[in-house]
């Protein structure tokens, strides 16, 4: 008797790209046919790999008869489609081509579905196909279906995430060595961990990115690139590592997403979306993941607290990922079904950054006499930010304050955005004040 796999016919599988990821699923769907082809219900037939300059050299394990450069003649001739090009656009246009065609797709692109995944979803939706994404955030973390599915019952709270490798990487060669942000850049560049322009990563516009699609999926209300506010680390110094490292935190770009009630500080309900660096108590799960991993940390009604954690970028983690999702979608094509849709049922209020609420951990050089802490704490309460703790600290290096200047460290309570930052420049502008040398978020306490 022929297996499920042989009496169904071959389903017809095109690549669109052929880079570091390109090259595992296309090395993946090869060596592990024969597995594949018994979890789907039919072998997965690699049609075409479309790139653009066929002629360039490729990996060994790359079959050059299947590279083309006509990537609109390979849509239209296959049953999936696997989009890991990057970029918006082709990669836009290809993608709806392939669902116009009744294609399903399965695209790793983070910068397109942040900022135009709703026009992939409707056309899928109008389309009857699948849309699977699971590799655009954190890699070969599962984290796109648990947030859609498994918690589906539940209420997601919070989403608190480390989501690039790169700056995750970055900060923790700086916390471990001592080194500098440049120095720590230009290492992660030789190992290959980040691109010749490290922009993306360094100013959270990759983290953003993914923090919009969590965001979406968590609160059921629909998140764009443009709705979420965004930092980056290229103003954290060796001296911020350090002074967290004796105040007992580590440094970490966070992407955070998280559902308002209206009830707490700030008073707006809905939903707020971030991603800057903060400091991270050395108690929190996230400030032990090291060097490029990343992980996610959700709180949720029911579920309570959950972390996933492992490989947040590289070939074949994210290749691990994108082949998760094409025997989901090519199951659904042998035996019937749909994968989940959008859900935007709830269309909750994007609340601005200046609503957020968290706490500052401020450093700030000040006359050294009597009177200045009082000063600096009226200004505070002036902005209804109470303080939680004051250091007079002794200087990383050892040595203490002179010339008549002191450093002080202040830590407040949980407040607005908007009332932290009148704060710090109400302080700044206080006669006493020399500098403000830090000003950093404190998240996860």
């Amino acid at each position: 008797m022929p297996s499920a796999a042989e009496s169904h016919p071959p389903l017809r599988v095109a690549l669109l790209g052929c880079g570091v990821v390109g090259t595992q699923v296309a090395r993946l769907l090869t060596e592990q046919a024969d597995d594949l082809a018994s979890r789907v219900g039919a072998r997965l037939e690699l049609v075409g790999i479309a790139v653009r300059d066929a002629a360039a050299p490729r990996d060994a394990a790359i079959d050059r008869s299947l590279l083309t450069e006509d990537a609109e003649g390979l849509v239209a001739r296959a049953d999936v489609v696997v989009e890991v090009m990057g970029g918006t656009e082709p990669a836009r246009a290809l993608l709806l081509r392939a669902i116009e065609a009744g294609a399903a797709v399965v695209t790793a692109n983070k910068a397109l579905l942040a900022e135009d995944g709703p026009t992939l979803y409707k056309a899928a939706d109008a389309a009857g196909v699948d849309i699977y994404f699971e590799a655009a955030v954190a890699g070969a973390i599962p984290i796109v279906r648990p947030v859609r599915e498994s918690l589906a019952g539940d209420h997601v709270r919070r989403v608190l995430g480390i989501v690039n490798g790169t700056t995750n990487y970055v900060l923790d060669q700086m916390a471990t060595t001592g080194m500098g942000l440049e120095e720590a850049v230009k290492e992660a560049q030789d190992l290959g961990y980040a691109e010749a322009d490290p922009t993306a990563d360094v100013e959270g516009y990759d983290a953003a990115a993914k923090a919009a699609i969590l965001a979406s999926l968590a609160f059921h209300t629909r998140v764009s690139l443009d709705d979420v506010a965004r930092e980056g680390i290229m103003s954290v110094t060796a001296a911020d590592v350090a002074w967290a490292a004796q105040t007992g935190h580590v440094i970490k770009l966070l992407a955070i997403a998280e559902l308002r009630d209206g009830t707490s500080a700030g008073g707006s309900a809905g939903v707020s979306v971030r991603v800057h660096p903060a400091l991270v108590p050395t108690s929190h799960p996230l400030a032990n993941v090291r060097g490029s991993f990343n992980a996610v940390f959700v709180e949720a009604e029911s579920a309570g607290e959950l972390m996933f954690y492992g490989r947040g970028a590289g070939g074949a983690p994210t290749a691990s990922a994108v082949l998760g999702d094409v025997v989901s979608a090519a199951r659904h094509r042998v035996l019937g079904g749909k994968g989940p849709q959008e859900s935007t049922y709830a269309e909750l209020a994007i609340l601005p950054a200046s609503a957020a609420v968290t706490r500052y951990q401020v450093r700030l050089d000040v006359d050294d006499r009597p009177g200045v802490l009082a000063q600096v704490a009226h200004a505070l309460a002036e902005h209804g930010v109470s303080i939680e703790a004051v250091r007079q600290p002794t200087a990383p290096g050892g040595a203490d304050a002179e010339g008549g200047v002191a450093e002080l460290l202040i830590t407040t309570h949980a407040a607005p955005e908007s009332a932290l930052a009148a704060t710090v420049a109400a302080v700044a502008g206080l006669d006493p004040v020399r500098t403000i040398t830090s000003v950093l978020r404190v998240e996860g306490a």
